[in-house]
């Protein structure tokens, strides 16, 4: 890292409650959305800095309120806590003008993460981990909790955005896209099936894709979940269904080669074991969308894929021309998959997970 940089970055570190010296830093690329630094000195790793990206997330308060509040909940013996570091005058993050909010926050040694599942025991742990998730948030006052990306998982705004992009887009687009456009057409009518009506508001991750789980290199146990932005009220198969779309298949999001999509039974139950793990903490009415959970997801993440590329790319990072409609593709693939194994996910869930209230 050039000079000129990590001086910043020390200044930036000199407005936390840390003891004041000089760091090095490792930039950390996987994530598309904020920049994010690993710090470090002689011992070695020691925190987790931030530049939160302020043109995704326009509340900046109310999103670090959200994870502070999440982390308070988010201690136990088998949940490893994170800890955000306070800034001299006492806030979650410092503000610097023009250049965006960075926050700091402690790191967890010797851990890893998983784009895949590669083995029914990280498929177990992690459906594990995400249910001590839940079952600790399940204690937090919801009101406390703001929405920092209203209507995220909101299937009608998500359709009303397609139709749109169905109005305006290029006809050659509309061409390449027709059966993506009529396979999304159909199956925004299948999931009408859930009724959010009848179910509880949660403390939800929001994007609980698999390497967002951190695991010890050393046991392979899942420690806990990262990338709290997310964090607000949602439905519990909002995070069932993003979990299970990255555990029980293979593939990478964008794959154009569709025999390499998998939906790995072994790996959905092993996951669900992992759930019935912690107890029982969901009630019936949630356990009956949970099938579908793992359709929506997909299919939400593949559907405003579609309507980007309708739109011309103008929100998801895109490095070809064609990468939202590969991405979307996958995704309806994997889509279509999951609707085929709705019987088999019913009777698993019926059998392995106890509802709440239920002896």
């Amino acid at each position: 890292m050039i000079a000129d940089k990590a001086s910043m970055l020390n200044n930036i570190l000199g407005k936390f409650k840390i003891e004041q010296k000089t760091y090095q830093f490792q930039e950390i690329t996987q994530g598309y959305i904020n920049d994010t630094y690993l710090v470090l000195d002689q011992s070695g790793p020691l925190y987790i800095l931030q530049r939160v990206n302020r043109n995704v997330f326009k509340d900046i308060k109310g999103l670090m309120g959200n994870i502070a509040n999440a982390f308070n909940f988010l201690i136990d013996t088998e949940y490893t806590p994170i800890s955000l570091i306070r800034t001299q005058e006492d806030d979650t993050y410092f503000e610097e003008e023009e250049k965006g909010y960075w926050r700091l926050m402690t790191y967890i040694n010797n851990t890893t993460a998983y784009d895949n599942a590669t083995n029914v025991s990280i498929a177990h742990e992690a459906g594990k981990v995400v249910g001590k998730f839940h079952q600790l948030l399940a204690k937090a006052p919801i009101e406390n909790y703001v929405d920092t990306i209203p209507q995220f998982h909101d299937l009608s705004l998500r359709e009303e955005q397609f139709n749109d992009s169905l109005e305006t887009a290029n006809p050659e687009k509309l061409e390449v896209s027709k059966s993506s456009i009529a396979f999304a057409k159909a199956t925004l009518e299948k999931l009408k099936v859930i009724n959010n009506s009848k179910l509880p508001l949660r403390v939800c991750h929001n994007d609980t894709k698999l390497n967002n789980i951190l695991f010890s290199k050393e046991s392979n146990k899942a420690l806990c979940l990262i990338d709290l932005d997310t964090v607000m009220k949602g439905y519990f198969y909002y995070d069932f269904g993003d979990a299970i779309r990255t555990v029980a298949n293979q593939a990478i999001e964008d794959e154009q080669d569709h025999s390499k999509i998998t939906f790995k039974r072994p790996l959905f139950e092993a996951f669900v074991d992992g759930l019935e793990a912690n107890g029982p903490f969901l009630y019936q009415e949630e356990l009956d969308t949970l099938a579908w959970g793992a359709v929506f997801m997909p299919f939400i993440h593949g559907l405003r894929a579609l309507t980007d590329y309708l739109n011309n790319n103008i929100y998801y990072k895109v490095s070809y021309e064609n990468q939202n409609l590969d991405r979307c593709l996958s995704l309806f693939h994997f889509t279509n998959m999951a609707l085929q194994e709705i019987d088999f996910m019913e009777e698993v869930i019926k059998q392995k997970l106890t509802p709440l209230g239920r002896s």
